[in-house]
């Protein structure tokens, strides 16, 4: 997967934003897809230029925070690109926690401990 510089997204966006330029034309001229621009587009329109700003670390998200995004999906005409654009996330995770919501209901949305568990016995001295 190619990443692209915060720069160069804010750079693509304001020049589709300030030219009549198609993001067929600029898809041409930046060889980068016309979905991937679109959807610059489209984050840059809900959330600003912090919508370019990368992420320091790995982000956990609140089991209200799931809720409200699956709610909203499942209320609204959006599309899950959308929806995932409005929230901040990935639109792959909005379908995992859909489906483990339907599968497992509310508990599957909840905070767990990660890795395995430890084998070493742990006695007080």
């Amino acid at each position: 997967m190619v990443k692209y510089k915060p720069e160069l997204k804010a750079q693509i966006v304001n020049e589709y934003l300030s030219t009549s330029q198609s993001t067929y034309v600029l898809s041409d001229k930046y060889q980068i897809s016309r979905r991937r621009i679109a959807e610059w587009i489209q984050r840059y329109r809900l959330n600003g230029i912090d919508a370019f700003k990368p992420h320091r670390h790995k982000r956990t998200f609140t089991t209200d925070f799931k809720l409200s995004v699956i709610d909203y999906y499942q209320t609204h005409e959006d599309s899950m690109a959308e929806v995932a654009a409005r929230f901040d996330v990935l639109p792959a995770q909005i379908s995992v926690w859909c489906s483990q919501f339907e599968r497992v209901g509310i508990t599957a949305l909840k905070p767990h401990p990660k890795g395995r568990l430890s084998k070493m016995k742990h006695t007080k001295k």
